[in-house]
């Protein structure tokens, strides 16, 4: 086969197994999105408490699922190099660390009240937000054994169970919110808290019907996942912390890089901060494609490892970077020209009262256009690296583009030398482009140094 024809067959791999990921990103957005228009109806106060809510819970949620999330890249060398037994090993140590995370995260969460009153949040606000995230939380441990599930067909590269599972959840999820929240279907009416109840129940749901995919299905089934589930393996559980650990650090780095942005953009006024939720929203949506390719690019790296197939590896891990950075041309292209149309869309045709928001949410998407190419390359390298089990040095390298350039060059530059939003988005994207520059350059080293 020549190089191209290889390159070729790799990239369309890497996209057919990156599509159901994608969109099994984008179906957990529509779920969240659901829930705020509906926490909408109630009113305003219930939606400031689930919204207040909501930011607690992803604190420990995205942390717990970053770190789990290290049984995809060793599942998927266990696969790649044939060793079946290991794989049951793996699943049952991640359901085990889900187990053992829940029960921390799970007690914070029960107590959100008390926290969110010593940041100076609103009592009544902060117990309604309790309220709700006590009937919430009994979703936590089935959203993370979902998780540890969709990672072992990722690794199979049998993603599409774990999409229409995700799909319907949605119908579950606006479902369950409509009866539960407003009293529909011979429900009661619970309200806010109803939303929580909805919301571990679709969690539940999910979790339980991937399961029965698996235990049902012929040629997962043999697998025995639940076979001897008591016996501990102490080295796979401590390899995916070791290798989870610094998955979840990366993960909560970013998801605080844009946190702390909207506190800086909140100095600017409300208008600011308005166009910064627009700004943030459209790349969180492009986000989650660039972050289907790269777990395809992590499963296609990690089983050609496993495999012993370091040319293999390193050619799957350029294609998906090739493949991120090519993907991001297409929303930075239409941020850029259709910006305005864009901003519409959440702001409803152009009225004066909107006009300051508009104008700046525009200049703001500007931005976000230029960091796009940056922002798809890194997080596929990242994905690349993971594959390898690369974790602790590309966490060490977010870290100090995120929170040691990033964040203070826009704060210097946006808050203190007066420039605005855009020039803290600016900073936003020097950090950025750091960061997939160094991912690059550590995979390209890497790759070299395992294919001689």
């Amino acid at each position: 086969m020549t190089t191209f024809s290889l390159w070729r067959r790799e990239s369309r791999a890497i996209i057919v197994l990156a599509l159901p990921l994608a969109l099994t990103q984008l179906s957990h957005i529509a779920m969240v999105t659901t829930d705020v228009v509906m926490m909408g109806w109630l009113g305003p106060t219930a939606l400031a408490a689930g919204t207040l809510a909501n930011h607690y819970y992803w604190f420990f949620d995205m942390f717990a699922m970053g770190l789990v999330s290290a049984v995809a890249p060793i599942l998927a060398q266990d696969l790649g190099g044939r060793r079946f037994r290991q794989v049951r090993r793996t699943i049952r140590q991640g359901f085990w660390a889900a187990a053992l995370l829940s029960l921390p995260c799970a007690a914070a969460i029960w107590h959100t009240q008390p926290v969110l009153e010593a940041l100076g949040q609103d009592p009544a606000l902060s117990a309604a937000a309790q309220s709700y995230l006590r009937h919430m939380v009994i979703g936590f441990l089935p959203g993370l054994c979902f998780i540890v599930l969709g990672a072992f067909l990722a690794a199979h590269t049998r993603p599409r169970a774990t999409l229409v599972v995700a799909v319907l959840g949605i119908v579950v999820n606006g479902i369950a919110d409509y009866g539960l929240i407003f009293g529909h279907f011979g429900l009661p009416r619970l309200e806010l808290i109803g939303a929580g109840i909805a919301s571990a129940t679709v969690s539940s749901f999910m979790f339980l019907s991937l399961l029965a995919f698996v235990l049902l299905d012929r040629r997962l089934r043999r697998y025995r996942l639940f076979g001897r589930f008591w016996r501990a393996d102490w080295a796979r559980f401590r390899d995916i912390f070791r290798i989870g650990l610094p998955m979840g650090i990366t993960t909560l780095a970013e998801i605080g890089m844009f946190t702390a942005a909207a506190l800086l953009v909140g100095l600017l006024g409300t208008d600011a901060l308005a166009a910064h939720a627009i700004a943030v929203q459209c790349a969180a949506i492009v986000y989650m494609i660039a972050d289907g390719i790269a777990k395809a690019v992590m499963v296609r790296v990690g089983r050609a490892t496993g495999a012993g197939d370091h040319r293999g590896a390193a050619r799957a891990g350029w294609a998906g970077i090739t493949l991120g950075l090519g993907y991001a041309l297409l929303p930075a292209l239409a941020f850029w020209l259709f910006g305005g149309a864009i901003v519409d869309l959440y702001l409803g045709p152009a009225r004066p009262e909107t006009m300051p928001v508009r104008e700046l949410a525009i200049a703001f998407l500007f931005v976000v256009a230029l960091s796009q190419l940056a922002d798809g390359t890194q997080v596929t390298a990242m994905g690349a690296l993971r594959g390898l089990k690369d974790t602790q040095r590309p966490m060490l390298i977010a870290l100090l583009g995120y929170w040691g350039l990033g964040l203070p060059i826009g704060a210097y530059f946006g808050i203190y030398l007066n420039f605005g939003g855009e020039a803290i988005w600016s900073g936003l994207a020097i950090g950025l482009t750091v960061v997939s520059v160094c991912l690059v350059e550590r995979f390209r080293v890497m790759s070299n140094r395992r294919s001689g």
